[in-house]
Parts: C-alpha cells; sequence; structure tokens
C-alpha cells in the first residue's frame, strides 16, 4: 500500500492529470455519441438492461481499452524505475483508476448533458419553424 502512495509524488506523477484527462475525453465522445444514438447512461445501462449488457461492456473496452494499456504500460514503466520490480496487481489498480473509473463515470454525466442540450437545440428548431 505504501508503492501506491509514493506515486503520487515520484517520477512520472504528471500520469495523474493525463491519464484521467485522455480517459474523460474519451467518455466526452462516447456520451455524446450515447446521446445522439438515444442509449441511456452507461454505467447504468450495465446494470439495468442484461440483454445488452455484453455488447455494451465491449463497445465500451474497445474504446477504453487503448487508455487503459497506456496506463498500465506507463505504470509498469514508473515501477521499473522507482522500485526495480514489477507489481501486476498494483499496475492494474493503478491503471483501473486512472483510466476505467473516470471514463464509466463521466460517460453516462456527458450523456445526459448532451441528451438535455440536443433537446433544446430541438425545441427551438421547433419553435423557429412553428414561427415561419
Amino acid at each position: 500500500m505504501q508503492n501506491m502512495a509514493a506515486r503520487l509524488d515520484g517520477p512520472l506523477h504528471l500520469r495523474f492529470i493525463l491519464q484521467p484527462s485522455m480517459a474523460i475525453l474519451v467518455a466526452l465522445r462516447d456520451g455524446i455519441r450515447d446521446a445522439r444514438s438515444g442509449e441511456p447512461a452507461y454505467v447504468w445501462s450495465l446494470f439495468a438492461d442484461r440483454a445488452n449488457r455484453i455488447a455494451r461492456l465491449k463497445k465500451g473496452w474497445r474504446s477504453i481499452g487503448k487508455v487503459f494499456l497506456v496506463a498500465l504500460g506507463i505504470d509498469g514503466i514508473y515501477q521499473i524505475v522507482a522500485f526495480h520490480f514489477v507489481y501486476v496487481g498494483e499496475a492494474l489498480l493503478t491503471a483501473s483508476l486512472l483510466a476505467i473509473v473516470p471514463y464509466a463515470l463521466m460517460r453516462g454525466l456527458f450523456n445526459r448533458i448532451a441528451r438535455h442540450v440536443l433537446s433544446e437545440v430541438r425545441m427551438t428548431r421547433r419553435l423557429r419553424s412553428v414561427r415561419s
């Protein structure tokens, strides 16, 4: 556990900003795409929609998988530099916290925001067409 705490101020600590940022950007793209296609919030749909759970997980992994693998690789490099050994469990936990968790949380939020914005845009268009 002290290895985990040492990661915050050791070498390569900038990854704690960059990797969640990349995951959030991917979540933004996917959340907007979900809103446009009428998909429900991502994490909610994993629990509520049993029929499409596997398909949604695969689709999510295709989106965030590369960010996760980069986070895993960078944590492995960090561990070699700092500890001269790779702790696989800690690397998986760190990569999950830096990539998967922000992605899963933010994709649903962005979906809801985009859905709200899209409904406002549609309503404005309807009002304009009625006035014309």
